[in-house]
C-alpha cells in the first residue's frame, strides 16, 4: 500500500459555547442581592496550521473527525466560564481546503506556519445578570451556548514545486531527477515505477536553485482516469515551468512527436490553464543509436505543425546516463523560472466568499413548510439559532422565546399559511401546539 495520500474527506466540529447560569446573590447582611449568574465561555475553533515537516495527508486516513472542546458554563458571583482552547490540526504545505457541500475553495495553505480557521466556536450564552431590568430586577432567564460550526471538508494536496517533469512512463524522468538532485526515486525498467510524486532540489553552477517534481508517467486517456489517471495530474498545477521529457530513442516503438502531442492533449483535457505554463522539451536518451536521427525528424515535424507566429519551445538534447547536456538544460530552466510569474490556481468563482458570522439581513428570518404528518415545520438560520440558545428548563426563557417568535412575525405567517388552533408546529425535534 502506498504511504502517499493526497486527498482526504474529513469532518470538523467547533466547540459549543458554554451555557449561561441562573443564580442569585444570597449573602447575610446583603438585602436584595439580585441576579448573579455569569456568562458561558467561548467554544474552541478548529484551526488548520501548515507544518513543513508533513509531506502527505496520511494522518487523515484513519482520523477523519476533529472536534474542539466546548466552553465552560457560567458560574455564580457573575463569573464567566472559561473559554475552550482552539483545536490545532496540522496539514502539509500545498493543501487546498474545500467545503464538501458547496465545492468552494475555503483556503489554499502554502506558507509554513500559515493558519486558517475552518470552523468557528460558538459564543457563550448570557447569564441572568445580563437580563436584569428595572421592570424585572430578578430574571430567571439565561441563554444556552451558541452551537459551534460544523462542516465536512475535502482536503487536496498539490505538491509545491517550481518545475514538473511530465512524459510517458519509462522516458527517464526518475533517472533525470536522481542525477540533477539528491532525491532517490525508485528506478526500474518497467512502466509506472513511479507511483507517487518525488521532489528534489536543484542547484545550478551559477548558484540558482529550484524544486523539481517527478510525477508518475502519463498515458493516453489519463485525464479520463486511464492508468494512474487524474490521481497525480493535480500536482502539475502548482508548477511554473514544465519539462516535457521525451524518449528520443523511441525504444518503446512509439513516435516521439506523437508522444509529445498525446501528453499535451492530456494536460489540456485535465485543465486548459496548464497550457499557459511554459514548456521546455527534454530530448532524453541521446546516447542511444537512433536518437540523433529521431531528434532531427522531431524538430522538422514540430516546426511544420507549429503556428508561424508562435514561439517554438526550446529543445535540449540530453542523456541522463552520461550527464550530457544537463548543465545547459538546468541553466535554461532557471532563466525561464526567473521571468515566469506564479499562476493563479483558482478564480473568484471557485473561492468561497470571506466568511461572515452574523445573519444575512436579506435572508428570510424563517421559512414555513408542512410535513407529511400535517405538522407545520419552522426553519431558518436565525430562528434555529434562537431556538438552540433558549433554555427551555426556565418558564421565563420559554415566554421570552414565544415573544421573539411573535416579534419575527411567525404567528401571523402561520395564520396566513392556514394554521389553526391546536395544529402541531415543529422546530427541529421540538413540537408545540399553535394557539390562535
Amino acid at each position: 500500500m502506498s504511504m502517499f495520500l493526497d486527498t482526504a474527506k474529513i469532518q470538523v466540529k467547533a466547540g459549543n459555547g458554554g451555557d449561561g447560569m441562573v443564580a442569585f446573590r444570597r449573602e447575610k447582611y446583603v438585602p436584595n442581592g439580585g441576579p448573579w449568574g455569569g456568562d458561558g465561555g467561548r467554544g474552541g475553533n478548529v484551526v488548520f496550521v501548515v507544518d513543513e515537516g508533513l509531506r502527505t495527508l496520511m494522518d487523515f486516513r484513519y482520523n477523519r473527525h476533529f472536534k474542539a472542546q466546548s466552553g465552560e458554563k457560567g458560574m455564580t458571583k457573575g463569573m464567566h466560564g472559561r473559554g475552550a482552547e482552539d483545536l490545532i490540526v496540522r496539514v502539509p504545505q500545498g493543501t487546498t481546503v474545500r467545503d464538501a457541500e458547496t465545492g468552494k475553495v475555503l483556503t489554499d495553505l502554502v506558507e509554513n506556519g500559515q493558519e486558517f480557521i475552518v470552523a468557528r466556536g460558538g459564543r457563550g450564552g448570557r447569564g441572568n445578570i445580563r437580563f436584569a431590568t428595572p421592570k424585572n430586577p430578578a430574571p430567571e432567564i439565561s441563554e444556552n451556548g451558541e452551537p459551534g460550526q460544523e462542516r465536512e471538508l475535502l482536503l487536496e494536496l498539490k505538491v509545491l514545486a517550481d518545475v514538473g517533469l511530465v512524459g510517458f512512463p519509462s522516458v527517464g524522468k526518475s533517472t533525470l531527477l536522481s542525477v540533477i538532485t539528491a532525491a532517490k526515486p525508485k528506478i526500474g525498467a518497467y512502466h509506472f515505477t513511479t507511483i507517487v510524486p518525488n521532489l528534489g532540489m536543484v542547484r545550478t553552477h551559477s548558484g540558482e536553485s529550484f524544486a523539481v517534481a517527478d510525477l508518475p508517467g502519463l498515458i493516453e486517456g489519463a485525464s479520463q482516469g486511464v492508468g494512474l489517471g487524474t490521481q497525480f495530474l493535480r500536482h502539475i498545477e502548482r508548477t511554473r515551468v514544465i519539462l516535457h521529457v521525451i524518449d528520443m530513442s523511441a525504444s518503446e516503438g512509439r513516435d516521439p512527436y506523437e508522444d509529445y502531442l498525446a501528453i499535451n492533449k492530456e494536460l489540456e483535457s485535465y485543465n486548459l490553464r496548464l497550457m499557459e505554463r511554459p514548456q521546455i522539451i527534454v530530448a532524453n536518451k541521446m546516447d542511444m543509436p537512433d536518437s540523433a536521427e529521431n531528434l532531427k525528424v522531431f524538430k522538422e515535424k514540430l516546426a511544420a505543425n507549429y503556428d508561424e507566429f508562435a514561439e517554438l519551445p526550446q529543445i535540449f538534447p540530453i542523456s541522463s546516463l552520461t550527464k550530457q547536456g544537463l548543465a545547459t538544460l538546468l541553466d535554461a530552466t532557471a532563466e525561464l523560472l526567473d521571468k515566469t510569474p506564479e499562476f493563479l490556481l483558482y478564480d473568484e468563482s471557485e473561492m468561497e466568499e470571506e466568511a461572515y458570522y452574523g445573519f444575512d439581513e436579506e435572508a428570510p428570518a424563517f421559512e414555513i413548510s408542512r410535513d407529511d404528518d400535517a405538522t407545520w415545520v419552522l426553519s431558518g438560520d436565525k430562528l434555529e439559532k434562537l431556538f438552540n440558545m433558549t433554555n427551555f428548563d426556565r418558564d421565563e426563557a420559554v415566554m421570552k422565546f414565544a415573544r421573539q417568535l411573535r416579534g419575527m412575525g411567525v404567528d401571523e405567517a402561520l395564520r396566513d399559511h392556514g394554521a389553526k388552533d391546536g395544529d402541531l408546529v415543529r422546530i427541529g425535534k421540538f413540537e408545540f401546539e399553535f394557539v390562535d
